[in-house]
């Protein structure tokens, strides 16, 4: 046990030292390559401030994970394949970002390729994970100790974790921090997670991802000096879902991941709600912007936010302690 918890303090380092050493080369470089953040006139008007902040700083996250885990974990399948979903799902973000900041066509990627892609990978893993990791189609209840077996339906869940997950994470990161510090915490908990599951080598990996969370806020935290964009959201989504399904801890995500479900949520009952009603529920979705909107600074609002996601994860690993 001690020598898991050396790896995964190791990992943490080594990621926190790869963004740090990369920051100060791959902030210029986005910069010339005018891979700036454009900013939506309909947002908090504090935010237009913002524009042509650097962004694709994903990739930094990315590097990170990928050589912190390979170094300390490389020999482990179940690591292996949390980082071919992580670079899959990031390499997805990349496409769209460089065709939106470099390429400067506002729309990126077409809702349908994208979701496409995301399919796609989703099913390698779900290949991957059930045949050759042998990982059973049961689903664990959190706060029962009951699972539930779903067969060829297991599939089906697995791919709605996946793309969710991304695309929820993709929701969160609106504001300076919010979420790299929103995924540290998760990340937390899913060292915890493999430790009590007996997955050391997924410790690794998810102190991995806590360390580049953190490293990543030294050059993300307000005020900004580079934005992840769709390259880290969707990586740290693909990566926080591949925890999920191989701890079989995917519907305790909907607890441990309580910050990105909100998130998901307000944009959802917002839109529903404007299309039935023509009504708004929230002054701005997703969640964030509504307080910024109510009035509080950005600074407050992540730091209420980064407090709310700890307090899910806490909540997550109650009920996960409980399961058989």
């Amino acid at each position: 046990m001690h020598g898991i918890v050396t790896d995964t303090v190791v990992a943490a380092g080594i990621s926190i030292l790869i963004c740090v050493v990369m920051g100060p080369f791959v902030i210029p470089l986005l910069r010339r390559l005018r891979a700036g953040q454009s900013i939506r006139d309909d947002g908090p008007k504090r935010h237009l401030a913002k524009a042509g902040t650097p962004t694709m700083g994903g990739i930094m996250m990315i590097t990170a994970v990928l050589f912190a885990s390979l170094i300390l974990a490389g020999n482990s399948l179940e690591v292996l394949a949390c980082v071919l979903v992580t670079v899959a799902f990031g390499a997805v973000g990349f496409w769209d970002d460089y065709i939106k900041v470099v390429l400067k066509r506002s729309l990126g990627l077409r809702a349908r390729e994208k979701l496409g892609l995301q399919l796609l990978i989703s099913l390698i893993f779900g290949f991957i994970l059930v045949v050759v990791l042998g990982r059973g189609t049961e689903v664990a209840v959190p706060f029962t100790g009951f699972s539930v077996e779903l067969g060829p339906f297991y599939m089906v869940l697995l791919v709605l974790v996946l793309i969710s997950t991304a695309n929820a994470v993709n929701l969160t990161d609106g504001l300076d921090g919010l979420a790299a510090g929103v995924t540290f915490f998760v990340a937390l908990g899913y060292v915890v997670i493999s430790i009590a599951t007996s997955h050391f080598s997924l410790a690794v990996f998810s102190g991995a991802l806590a360390g580049a969370c953190l490293g990543f806020l030294i050059f993300n935290h307000y005020p900004a000096r580079v934005f992840m964009g769709d390259t880290g959201s969707m990586a740290l989504g693909g990566a926080v879902a591949a925890l999920a399904a191989i701890t079989k801890s995917e519907i305790a995500l909907l607890v441990i991941g309580g910050l990105y479900v909100l998130e998901a949520l307000s944009v959802i009952v917002q839109v529903l709600s404007f299309q039935l009603t023509g009504r708004r529920v929230f002054l701005m979705a997703p969640l964030h912007h509504h307080f910024e909107l109510k009035g509080w600074s950005e600074a407050k609002v992540v730091l209420v936010f980064w407090t709310v996601s700890l307090a899910f994860v806490v909540l997550g690993l109650l009920g996960f302690r409980n399961l058989g």
